[in-house]
């Protein structure tokens, strides 16, 4: 990394350089550069991850955790070392308690799925009203098939969580779990993790936290934020699709029972019944993701290299950038503004649909978001049908949201 004073003195030029680690952006879209600004869907891969994925097809390939063979042992060794990777990402205090799945969506539904079963009818589940699909459809079928209440947390107009309106969902002591985003998908909002942990913890409530967006832009730590639960995606943290992250705290694990059953997270087999194996490998049925846990263990050691600080330096200071750019586009409004913020942001234009910015923005070689980003009841408190988004990454520069204003300016002219 450049640590000379003119790189320090500008967070956003302090990362440039890292764009030639990621390949695909030299390709060229409608004849134009790419300019990639939808990074919270899913984040462009380096070469370290490429690589690391495709030497381990070529080199070291085998089922993991069965087989005797030093190919198996030493592909047994690499996936399990990426547990230890992501503990020490996360601050997760043991590596028993890391559980793989397939993305956050998968997580989720483990924890709604197992923990849900020792919720009792009449207890309740509190999510707030700008959760992803993921973190709101599996509470709903966990309400209908098991009697639990849901209650949804209001959001300000702000786009920031109201603590005082999930303090009183909380206040009748009948909450078994608050489960929130640590950063919203939409709105780019950061939500108070530690006091909302806390609140949950004094109404004798567990608390999960949906940290898709959240794990890429900045340090988190499981144990400084309170947290019970913890889920992220590997494919959002510049690494592959197909392999996500629970953590869950020892005794909530468990005391959980499996969430699929098969091979690998069995003890015993009989049939008469079967024991279950020890932590992790209770969750974890079946052949998992070898390599994609393999590339997940890349992007943790590509992200770690470049720092937290960096990282975080480079997107307020281009979200900034990006914010005084929009508010110079007519008729443009950007959805929300709270305190705290990462590095997306949602709009609408006058008398232009998000989907025909995002049409007309692609012929310009510009790649955005536009729809309902999975939370159509955000949509709906928010008052529009869908939103245009972009979304930045560490690989995002300064003149590459200035494409976006001017082109947004342009496009604007074609409808007034």
């Amino acid at each position: 990394m450049d640590l000379s004073p003119a790189a320090l003195a500008d967070p956003i030029d302090a990362l440039r350089h890292l764009r030639a680690d990621f390949p695909i952006l030299n390709e060229a879209v409608h004849g134009k550069p790419l300019v990639f600004l939808d990074s919270a869907a899913s984040a462009q891969k380096p070469v370290q991850v490429i690589d690391a994925m495709s030497r381990t097809m070529r080199t070291q390939y085998a089922n993991v955790h069965r087989g005797l063979h030093w190919m198996s042992e030493r592909t047994t060794d690499a996936c399990e070392a990426v547990r230890d990777q992501v503990a020490g990402l996360i601050g997760a205090p043991a590596r028993e308690e890391i559980i793989f799945t397939r993305n956050s969506t998968e997580a989720i539904n483990l924890v709604a799925h197992s923990f849900g079963s020792l919720i009792r009818p009449g207890q309740a589940v509190v999510i707030s009203e700008m959760e992803h699909h993921a973190n709101l459809v599996p509470w709903q079928m966990l309400r209908d098939r098991a009697g639990v209440e849901l209650r949804v947390a209001p959001i300000t107009d702000a786009g920031e969580l109201e603590l005082d309106a999930l303090g009183r969902l909380l206040s009748d002591g009948k909450v078994a779990l608050v489960a929130v985003t640590h950063m919203s998908n939409v709105l780019g909002t950061v939500t108070p993790a530690r006091q909302i942990a806390d609140m949950a913890h004094a109404a004798g409530a567990r608390v999960l936290f949906d940290g898709s967006q959240m794990v890429v832009h900045r340090r988190v730590d499981v144990r400084e934020i309170g947290a019970d639960f913890y889920v992220f995606t590997g494919h959002k943290l510049y690494g592959p699709t197909g392999i996500g992250v629970l953590w869950g705290r020892r005794e909530l694990l468990e005391a959980m029972p499996p969430f699929l059953g098969g091979g690998d997270m069995i003890s015993t087999v009989r049939f008469e019944g079967s024991t279950w194996a020890n932590l992790p490998h209770k969750f974890e049925a079946g052949t998992p993701a070898i390599i994609e846990t393999i590339g997940l263990g890349a992007a943790i050691s590509y992200i770690e290299s470049i720092g937290f600080d960096a990282i975080a330096a480079h997107e307020a200071a281009l979200t900034d950038h990006a914010l005084r750019r929009l508010a110079e586009v007519p008729g443009l409004r950007v959805i929300g503004a709270p305190a705290d913020r990462g590095g997306v942001i949602s709009f609408t234009m006058d008398d232009v649909h998000p989907h025909d910015i995002a049409t007309l923005l692609d012929r310009n070689g510009i790649a955005i978001r536009a729809g309902h980003h999975c939370a159509e009841p955000l949509m709906r408190r928010l008052g529009v049908s869908a939103t245009a988004r972009a979304s930045f990454g560490l690989y995002t520069t300064r003149e590459e949201v200035d494409t976006l204003a001017a082109t947004l300016e342009q496009i604007r002219s074609l409808f007034v």
